[in-house]
């Protein structure tokens, strides 16, 4: 794949007909298992200064509230951004920002946590935006970064009946209807291959958690959430090393 050749649009979320507050809707379950994961690698942490890169309306903010004294939504759609002065209409404090992920403009070591979620499946190649993360990071910082995860469950059985490896770079498996942009990827990554990757930019994965593990239409109609939630609850840590569900969450810090 040529990285270089489908890097992402800053305004790819200003089209009208894409409302990613809506994409939600029917996704609670979704929602709800990456806050699980979010409060359990934060249970117990406070922070000054928290960024969430590439937040789109704020979905995830208010959450962030609960560990950071100073909470900025960091999108580089106007139109998300838009979206987001209603959605946190009840939460004035938490500032909100055009920037994009390679380019956050903030000071060398000022961000004590950043989270960057439902960002990754449109970055084949997340160098740059690693070491702009790095940058703004203070040396006793975290990230909570999410990966759309090709190494799941389900593709491990598929290329073992097929006797094929598994690719170690990013795959796109964008659709006209998952697209938001033709000239956007859709990618998901090997977590191995993100491990290494953060590491050139000099960072380090300290935990790691296997996120919507129960991620299925047809098993979200006949089970109830808060039973999804509670099996979800005891797998994210137990399969979290062999990167079974469709999301992996690392914990990250800076390697010093």
């Amino acid at each position: 794949m040529n990285t270089k050749a489908i890097r992402p649009k800053a305004d790819v979320y200003n089209d009208p007909s894409h409302n990613y507050l809506h994409y939600w809707d029917g996704r609670g379950y979704e929602h709800a298992a990456e806050e699980m994961a979010i409060k359990r690698l934060l249970d117990g942490k406070k922070f000054r200064n928290a960024v969430d890169v590439g937040g789109g309306y704020g979905r995830l903010c208010v959450l962030l509230e609960k560990y950071a004294t100073k909470v900025t939504l960091a999108e580089p759609s106007q139109q998300q951004l838009e979206i987001a002065k209603d959605y946190l209409k009840e939460h004035p404090e938490i500032e909100r920002k055009l920037l994009q992920a390679d380019d956050l403009k903030f000071a060398d070591g000022t961000i004590d946590l950043v989270t960057m979620i439902r960002v990754m499946h449109q970055l084949p190649d997340p160098a740059p935006e690693f070491q702009e993360i790095s940058r703004v990071l203070s040396d006793d910082g975290y990230i909570v970064l999410e990966v759309a995860n090709y190494l799941h469950a389900r593709n491990r059985v598929k290329y073992m009946l097929h006797r094929r490896k598994l690719p170690t770079k990013p795959v796109d498996i964008g659709t006209a209807a998952s697209k938001p942009a033709k000239e956007v990827a859709f990618v998901n990554h090997n977590p191995k291959t993100v491990i290494k990757q953060l590491a050139h930019a000099g960072l380090k994965v300290e935990r790691i958690l296997s996120v919507s593990n129960l991620r299925s239409p047809g098993l979200k109609k006949v089970m109830p959430r808060r039973v999804m939630l509670a099996i979800e609850g005891i797998l994210q840590p137990t399969l979290a090393h062999s990167y079974f569900g469709p999301s992996v969450f690392f914990l990250v810090r800076k390697a010093n």
